[in-house]
């Protein structure tokens, strides 16, 4: 069964995700509609970046990502088919791409598909519509689109390094208030060496050993660990790790080695 994903800022009490979902059902009735997130902050391109860069490889190869992030027409910005690592994605060329991979897509195509004038305001609903469903149909990327070879290049603050400390910061807090650093597994341990360290944020709040779960430490207690997205996390067991310890998007947070 063919698969097209969301990942919109259109929220649950208005009417958009009801129009786009219907008009997906409308072209492509036998598709399986999967939310990844309605509920990314409006316009937020770097939190929509996150999400879906770390759960489209959990769909089967073929499934078709729509991205509804910043869709409204201006004259600046394109719209984008790109298959990268046998998935689709269909969204605007808003620096959401560049976020999101780690490589070159294997393919990258402008749409070209008219738009019909009732959906002045709101392509998703049309221009991205017909393409995810074509696409998720077998169709293919030359039939909707030309080709072209970059997207809009948008940077993810990087953490700094120096032989004995990274620099990192807060780049998201998921839904259970856990804080995610830009901090990856592979960045920190190509740094650390086998090396003892210590975690510092705020309040000169401390943690010098990383858990492998999140019941590792008693409740009520704090935690680092490598969670799903393989970002180091801070977390406090079964507690609001965000509001107790007062770590807010942007924050600071450094690794000492000794």
């Amino acid at each position: 069964m063919a698969i097209i994903t969301l990942t919109t800022d259109l929220g649950d009490k208005d009417i958009y995700q009801a129009a786009l979902k219907g008009s997906i059902l409308k072209l492509l009735p036998s598709v399986n509609i999967v939310d990844i997130t309605n509920n990314v902050a409006a316009f937020n391109v770097q939190q929509a970046a996150f999400i879906l860069k770390n759960s489209f490889y959990y769909f089967p190869e073929e499934t078709v990502h729509l991205i509804g992030i910043d869709t409204v027409y201006n004259t600046y910005t394109r719209y984008l088919a790109i298959r990268y690592k046998n998935h689709y994605f269909v969204g605007a060329d808003n620096g959401i791409f560049s976020l999101m991979f780690d490589s070159q897509p294997e393919d990258i195509f402008e749409i070209n598909i008219m738009q019909d004038l009732k959906f002045l305001h709101f392509p998703l609903a049309d221009i991205f519509v017909k393409a995810a469903c074509h696409l998720a149909n077998g169709g293919t990327l030359a039939e909707i689109g030309l080709p072209v070879t970059e997207v809009e290049n948008k940077m993810n603050l990087q953490p700094t390094v120096d032989r004995n400390q990274i620099k990192g910061i807060v780049i998201y807090i998921d839904s259970f208030q856990n804080v995610i650093t830009n901090i990856t597994k592979d960045f920190f341990n190509r740094v650390q060496q086998g090396r003892r360290f210590v975690l510092y944020f705020k309040r000169n709040e401390t943690i010098s050993q990383l858990s492998w779960h999140y019941n590792e430490v008693p409740e009520g207690e704090k935690l680092c660990l490598f969670g799903i997205s393989d970002h180091l996390e801070i977390a406090i067991n079964k507690g609001n790790a965000s509001g107790l310890l007062g770590l807010n998007l942007g924050d600071s947070v450094i690794i000492d080695f000794q």
